[in-house]
């Protein structure tokens, strides 16, 4: 017998199994460096792909706004800001540099959540030039162009209106826009909500190709792309992480070029083959990403790669902060069944797309050919069974439950970590 720890919340649940029984992770832990994370990253910004130094793009600009990620993304901000604003004080000790945070269609990020992120001394260096993102105020937010599949692309007015636009940002398997990092910091983390919603859509969402590590042909990255073109996305620095959220690798440079290059380094330590089994157990990788039932589809989705067409999902997600977003919630909950609010989300027209539809449509995806047995806080159990899924209040209690579904001979697969992982055949999708 062996151990299996889940990651769940800040803490693990763990379960015995048989030595036999496959278990999904990403290979990343077995990057490993001497130097710190820091020293990584500023690395990487001295050989710059793509892209001239950040301190020569700084010269003769009159402001910077750096994008950093929120509350949700465990980006490991205080690694990679400093070294950014050291260069950029280097080539211009007087340009005026602003924060925007790129909520997308989250929640505004708390003040306490800000001071975590970026430690006591950046957040009090920068506490009265950080912007909080809304892509629900269109005040806010400008046109700057209009995307290959037709929405305006409106990106906040702090991103229009600076002589030099950066981002921030980490990589890792993204369960519909293939990797996470580079242009998704424009689009969606600081985009409107109709360019969010345009790019979103259920047509979008069904492309066999918008799924996790494809980038090739993926309608939704394309769209992506081009938004941090018009945006003058001018640089970035991306890191890779590994399970403990520690910094292993830093890409800096053009948005495009260096995000590929970290996506084709990332590629063979994240992808597993299929493992297929009776009962998958999978997770959102713990806290942050498992604060909500609105990012549970990301892990569910590396579920539904190795589970059988009859077979039983187990996902663990503390859910602490509620459903994520009450359009994600009641698209789902007000309908009579998982089938009828699926048939809805593929009949939706492009314009016509709903606030967070696109995650409760891969849910209803899922939960429409496989039971969920959901384990969260027991807060939360009303929630998760007006989504259509099975509360359960323990790992044990679930699995007990998948075997009694499924049968005592049942085969099972693990995967510790759905977020970190991408379960596929071809290993080499990550290209454009």
């Amino acid at each position: 017998m062996k151990k299996v720890r889940f990651f769940y919340d800040t803490t693990t649940q763990d379960i015995l199994v048989s030595d036999d029984t496959p278990v999904l992770i990403s290979k990343v832990d077995q990057l490993k460096s001497k130097r710190d994370g820091r020293q990584l990253v500023k690395e990487a910004m001295e050989h710059p792909i793509g892209s001239p130094r950040l301190k020569e793009l700084a010269r003769g600009k009159k402001d910077c706004v750096i994008i950093i990620s929120d509350h949700t993304r465990p980006v490991p901000s205080q690694d990679i800001l400093p070294e950014m604003i050291n260069e950029l004080l280097e080539g211009n000790p007087k340009i005026d540099i602003r924060l925007l945070v790129a909520t997308g269609f989250h929640r505004p990020t708390s003040t306490e959540e800000l001071q975590a992120k970026l430690g006591k001394t950046l957040y009090a260096q920068f506490k009265d030039k950080i912007i909080v993102h809304d892509a629900h105020d269109p005040s806010r937010n400008e046109q700057v162009g209009t995307l290959p599949s037709g929405p305006a692309c409106i990106i906040d007015k702090e991103a229009t209106h600076t002589d030099l636009l950066i981002a921030e940002g980490f990589i890792e398997p993204h369960f519909f826009a293939g990797y996470s990092g580079g242009r998704k910091s424009v689009l969606p983390g600081i985009a409107d909500a109709v360019t969010v919603m345009g790019n979103h859509c259920s047509k979008f969402i069904d492309d066999p190709n918008a799924r996790t590590g494809i980038l090739k042909n993926n309608p939704i990255h394309k769209d992506m792309l081009e938004a941090a073109r018009l945006a003058k996305l001018a640089y970035i620095v991306n890191v890779v992480i590994d399970e403990e959220k520690k910094t292993v690798a830093a890409f800096a440079g053009d948005f495009e070029k260096a995000h590929e290059a970290g996506c084709a380094f990332l590629d063979p330590y994240v992808c597993v083959e299929p493992k297929k089994a009776d009962i998958v157990i999978t997770t959102n990788g713990g806290y942050p990403l498992d604060q909500n039932a609105y990012q549970s589809p990301k892990g569910m989705s590396a579920a539904e790669a190795t589970v059988k067409e009859d077979g039983v999902i187990i996902m663990l997600a503390s859910c602490k902060d509620g459903t994520g977003g009450d359009f994600f919630y009641h698209i789902i909950a007000d309908e009579p069944d998982i089938e009828t609010a699926y048939q809805k989300f593929l009949a939706t027209e492009q314009k016509q797309t709903r606030p967070d539809q696109w995650c409760s449509q891969i849910l209803a995806r899922i939960a429409r050919k496989h039971p969920i047995l959901f384990v969260a806080d027991p807060s939360q159990k009303e929630m998760i069974e007006g989504l259509k899924m099975i509360y359960m209040p323990t790992l044990e209690a679930a699995l007990e439950k998948a075997y009694a579904m499924k049968g005592k001979d049942a085969t099972l697969t693990c995967i510790p970590n759905g977020v970190s992982i991408v379960v596929k055949e071809n290993q080499n999708t990550a290209d454009q």
